[in-house]
């Protein structure tokens, strides 16, 4: 073995798995820890500990890993062992390498737990699905029971806290004798090598990061808002905005400028995106793209009668009427040139449509590109169906439900957001059920909101079956979030 080599190898490692009521470190706690330390090869300790969440663990939870309300119910606080875990994870003159499975989620979770009691911790990190993916990029699955299947590994206690933690002992020591040296010493010093935020943020912050779905805000000097994003991973999208030199110099300005960070986690997309075009609408972030509101927003809206098209502003319409609309346009001018183009590929006549004045024929009629509907050549009922025919690819969307709604999203940790929607409008999102029972007795925002409709409608194209419920009357049932 070349030394040199050999000195890249983490040597000293702890073993981390928890068990907790959520996947939400800022709003679930710990049920279970176990901790497996390895030195040099050598294994030092196995230990493990139920924990009382001083909250409930929610059904789902307890069917998940086992481990009911009555088991905790005895079980020391964190609080009360917090120092003992404290010196397992970090007793050494250099904090050991933190290595675990999934391990943002983990390491996230004993911070937020330590932090509760003014108590710092901090440890390079080894996630195990990363190394998985870096030494096995063939394979598409790298779950914890993906890589026991692959690598022949068991557990006698699955979902708990030391049971999983020895597993990802023993996968450590099956990479260490099936892949070279060198080859596993360079993985783990890219997962270690992780990201870095700059100097002149807040120390400690990129630990902080989630891997969950969310919205984050920039901050820079005195506070002011720069900038407002979203991802599907916090941790990797904010990094990224860090590394390396852009080409953009508008990004480079951004990063420059950038003095705090926050951010926001959601349980899926479409709570990630409304939430990302509230805050943008409300605060006004300097380097975001403003959003058109509904005010500025148009649609085509044909008259059976006289065959006319009128260009009507959105937010004159209530959303119980757009079944007779076609199209949404940021402007008049954008609307009316629309028709024209369309009027013109399907030579349809612009003074029925209105948009030429006068009487007469129109002049696409005198060019021989109308059929006469202006000087009754052609049937005003067969111009209508033509036009019709025409505006179909532009139609709204008919509300797919009964009334408002509460929909569901939950990830994969369990994590619940209930949107409540009414045609089209966003009206809030619960994460209780007293969040929710205030949001069924708000009224809906006047007018018609073309933004919001275009991200309800690509997530409900994208989503044919989602998880919703309607809402009753104020003294009917409604929708739990649990």
């Amino acid at each position: 073995m070349d030394t040199a080599e050999a000195a890249v190898l983490p040597q000293d490692l702890v073993f981390v798995d928890l068990e907790t009521t959520g996947g939400n470190a800022a709003l679930h706690r710990i049920t279970e820890v176990g901790i497996v330390r390895v030195r040099h090869g050598e294994l030092i300790e196995e230990w493990s500990s139920l924990v009382n969440p001083e909250c409930p663990i929610p059904p789902y939870i307890e069917n998940f890993t086992g481990i009911s309300n009555e088991m905790v119910a005895n079980a020391p606080r964190f609080s009360d062992i917090a120092r003992l875990v404290l010196e397992k994870l970090q007793s050494a003159p250099l904090a050991p390498v933190f290595v675990a499975h999934n391990a943002r989620f983990d390491y996230a979770f004993l911070r937020a737990e330590f932090r509760r009691l003014d108590l710092n911790f901090c440890a390079p990190v080894l996630c195990t699905v990363k190394l998985s993916r870096r030494l096995f990029p063939q394979h598409r699955r790298h779950s914890l029971d993906a890589v026991m299947e692959r690598h022949a590994l068991t557990c006698n206690a699955r979902h708990r806290a030391l049971g999983d933690a020895q597993v990802l002992r023993d996968f450590w020591f099956t990479l260490r004798r099936e892949v070279p040296e060198a080859a596993l010493a360079a993985a783990a010093r890219t997962v270690l090598g992780a990201h870095r935020l700059p100097a002149y943020l807040p120390a400690g912050l990129a630990d902080e990061l989630p891997d969950s779905c969310g919205v984050y805000r920039f901050f820079g000097e005195d506070g002011a808002l720069l900038y407002v994003g979203r991802s599907h991973s916090l941790r990797t999208r904010i990094l990224a905005h860090f590394a390396g030199e852009e080409e953009d110099a508008r990004e480079r300005r951004l990063k420059s400028q950038v003095r705090r960070i926050d951010w926001f986690e959601t349980a899926g997309e479409l709570g990630a995106i409304l939430r990302e075009t509230q805050w943008i609408r409300t605060q006004q972030p300097r380097y975001n793209r403003r959003l058109n509101s509904e005010s500025n927003s148009f649609t085509l809206e044909p008259d059976a009668a006289s065959g006319a098209v009128a260009i009507v502003a959105l937010e004159a319409l209530g959303p119980r009427t757009l079944e007779r609309c076609r199209g949404v346009f940021h402007s008049q001018k954008d609307a009316r040139k629309a028709l024209g183009d369309i009027a013109r590929a399907h030579g349809l006549c612009l003074k029925v449509l209105g948009l030429e004045p006068g009487p007469g024929s129109c002049l696409a009629h005198q060019l021989g590109k109308c059929r006469g509907a202006c000087v009754g050549r052609e049937p005003l009922a067969l111009h209508q169906v033509r036009l019709q025919m025409a505006l179909a690819a532009l139609k709204l969307k008919p509300w797919p439900f009964p009334g408002r709604v509460a929909l569901r999203e939950r990830n994969a940790l369990g994590d619940i957001d209930v949107h409540v929607l009414d045609h089209w409008s966003h009206i809030g999102t619960a994460r209780s059920d007293e969040d929710l029972a205030a949001l069924a007795l708000q009224s809906s925002p006047a007018g018609f909101d073309a933004y919001v409709y275009r991200i309800l409608a690509r997530y409900l194209d994208s989503h044919p079956k989602p998880d919703w419920q309607p809402l009753g009357p104020p003294d009917g049932p409604r929708a739990r979030t649990h």
